[in-house]
């Protein structure tokens, strides 16, 4: 240590630690390297971040301690930016007289990001186990590398008092682990023990408290595992709201809760013990062992593997016409306990009604998961804010987001070159799968998934989240950004917050967001040129007032040009056609060669299910006329067509996507057939138009019901289809990008979490030579379009000069 009695001049700095910074052990981590290094000074949190006045031997000692603060840094902080201001040691204030300290936080005006959830670490998962420890079998132990943090807070900084614990004051065992640098709890704000911390209860639907000792039980969570293993249902009380659980190995048990859940078939997610327990189910790589392992703990979606003959099978209800499972790993000291003894997967599916926002406080839970739950596994310490859980995947050889929630969000990120003097954007994302995003730069803070606005509850909650992130992060928007679609929820809202804080607003079309998404998330410069842009999906607003799905677009963030699209077809019925596939396919074929001449060469096409009940004439007229039958180039509805024609989903679909997701899972099936000459993708046409090329699937058609008319089997006809699709786009795609000049291709939409489309799109393209830029920590469906719309924003509004 330096001795303050030393003549020669110290090394004095000023270190400015921007980005995850708060909450995550960074300011004991500072205090354990002062020491080893000898210095002296002091740090403390503020809304900027972490600051540092170190005092230091020389320079070279200043030099190795920058080094080793972004080298070790602890495991769940971040450093965005280490900024270091010399100071003249004969004009700087004096170091402290004793020692490097750690002092109270700052107010200042907040800069900084807030770090995710995080699953349990081994160390509190061991003392959790460990009999005679004073936390054995204590449900809420954490410290500063794991545990709650956006589900409890409500301001920042992230201290105890701006949390759901400032209710449990500290016994002195914890307050002396809060107060010592040393200890990993040093400022946990959500550290407590069975003698100062929350509670946990069970009771019955009816409200009244169960004694685990009637179960033979030793607490309430070895009392509701007792339940469980009985057939029963479960309503828990986890980290961002409440779960359904049940065996996955009891069919009763599972049908009853699709029924009481009103679910019918949507796949549900599981939770195992540990990772021995989902390699009885599933195939795992090294690749999603890490995602299933990681401080996020997402559910992740694997492929089934066949049961070893001894082993309890899944119950047939889980995921019905899959064959893929959605599994996590116990990411709560609570949900280890809970499965602590499980040789076998539980169902652990969000607590609500299906479509309902998840259930996050008690009162609540009594009135709407009563119904569906047996019993209730209650604890005191309150959500503040609900985090669904988060789902992933690996495809294309790399980890890739569907759902972005708990453990990922708000995790921020870092605008493009050229957006760091961006002004403050609002953006408020689409109608299904919504997120919204503040722009600040040079954050990006993309909120957790909120769901579909057309639920009033699920509205509610996007306005209820939308003013607590802007309080947290002090967010003045400057700019408001919305879909263009006239009729979106998130859309009229920003309207409205517009025109009240008379701020401009800027209208950002579906798919440009799409794309400007993806060239955000993958670093592409504000003034890096243009992409030849992908976007598949299900529909968005056009520019034409049609509604878009299958489009190539020249793109940069201030614009795009519509270079390429699937031939337009209408949705007899409008919104009705995204739930009923056989309206798609009826729109399809007569589009492509009108209904009577198709079924005159194709009979099996009246005897197809859906369609033998269906007012054919009705909607050949209405499709004629063009009333209530909206054209739409959507892949989407593509898709549906498709599965129609094989005999998926025909009548109706369950849940958004159902329809592409099994015959995804059909073609998986055929795509591993010997080859044969009909094994090669089916064929689209080009028609040349003065605005662009069209992408035609008639041709597809015409070969699809040949070999269905034929008997080749619908899986083989499903693998043709999707192999036919992406060769025709990447053709498309390659000729359009040496036209206009461009080397890379951005990929971006909802069809893009097809893994088939993805994988070779992504293969055929780069094999040409195409840099593919594709989605990864922000899902390419409608949960990452926020993230492009503020970029969109930024970019249409004047550069400040310099």
């Amino acid at each position: 240590m330096i001795s303050l009695t030393e003549s020669r001049p110290l090394h004095v700095e000023h270190l400015r630690v921007r980005g995850l910074v708060q909450g995550v052990g960074f300011r004991p981590h500072v205090w354990h390297l002062a020491h080893s290094l000898g210095c002296l000074g002091d740090v403390r949190n503020d809304g900027d971040g972490v600051l540092i006045r170190l005092w230091a031997p020389d320079t070279k000692t200043a030099d190795t301690f920058c080094q080793r603060l972004r080298a070790d840094s602890p495991p769940l902080a971040r450093i965005d930016a280490l900024e270091r201001s010399r100071q003249p040691a004969q004009s700087s204030a004096p170091p402290p007289t004793t020692d490097f300290q750690i002092i109270a936080s700052a107010a200042t005006e907040v800069h900084t990001g807030l770090v995710p959830d995080a699953a349990t670490c081994p160390a509190c998962a061991a003392e959790i186990g460990q009999l005679g420890n004073r936390r054995h079998r204590y449900p809420f132990t954490n410290c500063t590398h794991c545990g709650p943090r956006l589900s409890i807070v409500r301001a920042i900084p992230y201290d105890r008092a701006n949390t759901s614990m400032a209710c449990f004051p500290l016994c002195p065992d914890c307050l002396a682990e809060y107060n010592n640098p040393a200890n990993r709890r040093f400022h946990a704000q959500p550290n407590a023990c069975p003698m100062c911390g929350p509670r946990l209860w069970l009771e019955d639907s009816s409200g009244q408290m169960l004694d685990p000792a009637d179960l033979d039980a030793e607490d309430a969570i070895a009392a509701a595992s007792r339940l469980i293993s009985r057939g029963q249902i479960l309503a828990i009380k986890g980290i961002g709201g409440f779960h359904l659980a049940c065996d996955a190995t009891n069919s009763q048990a599972v049908a009853r809760l699709r029924q009481r859940k009103a679910r019918d078939a949507k796949p549900f997610a599981l939770m195992a013990r540990d990772l021995d327990v989902i390699r009885r189910y599933c195939a795992v790589s090294a690749q999603e062992a890490a995602l299933l392992q990681s401080p996020a703990a997402p559910i992740v979606l694997l492929e089934c593997r066949h049961s070893e003959p001894d082993q309890p099978s899944l119950a047939p209800g889980i995921a019905p016409g899959q064959t893929s499972l959605g599994f996590m790993l116990p990411y709560s000291p609570l949900h280890l306990l809970l499965l602590a003894h499980w040789e076998r997967p539980l169902v652990m599916t969000s607590g609500n009604r299906s479509d309902e926002p998840q259930a996050i406080d008690n009162a609540d839970a009594r009135t709407r998961l009563a119904p569906l739950a047996d019993a209730l596994l209650l604890h005191d310490r309150d959500i503040l804010n609900r985090l669904d859980d988060s789902v992933a995947r690996v495809d294309a050889g790399q980890p890739r987001l569907l759902r972005r929630a708990r453990g990922l969000a708000p995790a921020p990120l870092l605008v493009p070159e050229g957006f760091h003097q961006a002004p403050p954007v609002l953006a408020l994302g689409g109608e299904l799968k919504n997120t919204f995003c503040l722009l600040d730069a040079p954050r990006l803070i993309l909120s957790q998934h909120l769901g579909d606005l057309d639920e009033p509850a699920t509205l509610r909650e996007f306005e209820r989240t939308l003013r607590l992130y802007r309080e947290l992060f002090q967010h003045q928007p400057e700019r408001i950004a919305v879909d263009q679609h006239p009729d979106y929820r998130s859309s009229a809202f920003g309207r409205h917050l517009a025109a009240e804080l008379a701020l401009p607003l800027i209208e950002v079309q579906h798919h440009h967001a799409h794309i400007a998404a993806v060239l955000a998330e993958n670093a592409w410069p504000r003034d890096a040129g243009s992409v030849l842009g992908l976007a598949l999906d299900g529909l968005g607003y056009g520019s034409d007032g049609t509604l878009w799905g299958g489009e190539l677009l020249r793109a940069d963030y201030q614009g795009f040009t519509r270079l390429g699209w699937l031939r337009p077809t209408p949705l007899p019925g409008g919104d009705r056609a995204a739930k009923e596939p056989w309206r798609n396919l009826l729109a399809q074929i007569h589009t492509a060669f009108g209904w009577d001449q198709a079924c005159a060469q194709w009979p099996l096409l009246t005897r197809l299910p859906g369609l033998t009940e269906a007012p054919i004439p009705a909607l050949l007229r209405i499709m004629d006329a063009g009333i209530n039958a909206p054209l739409s180039s959507s892949t989407g509805r593509l898709f549906d067509a498709v599965a129609a024609a094989l005999g998926v989903c025909t009548k109706s679909i369950a849940y958004e996507g159902q329809a592409a997701m099994e015959l995804e899972t059909l073609a998986r099936a055929g795509s591993g057939a010997s080859r044969t000459p009909n094994s090669a993708g089916y064929p689209f046409a080009r028609l040349h138009r003065p605005e662009g090329i069209q992408l035609d699937p008639a041709p597809m058609w015409q070969a699809l019901l040949d070999d269905l008319s034929q008997g080749l089997p619908p899986a083989r006809i499903a693998a043709r289809f999707h192999q036919g699709l992406a060769t025709a786009l990447t053709e498309l795609s390659l000729d359009l990008a040496r036209e206009q000049g461009l080397d890379t291709l951005a990929l971006s939409g909802g069809s893009f979490q097809n893994r088939i489309l993805l994988g070779s799109v992504v293969h055929q393209a780069e094999r040409a030579g195409l840099r593919v830029l594709a989605h990864s920590r922000v899902p390419s469906n409608d949960g990452g379009i926020a993230l492009g719309q503020a970029l969109i924003a930024a970019a249409a509004s004047p550069r400040p000069a310099h």
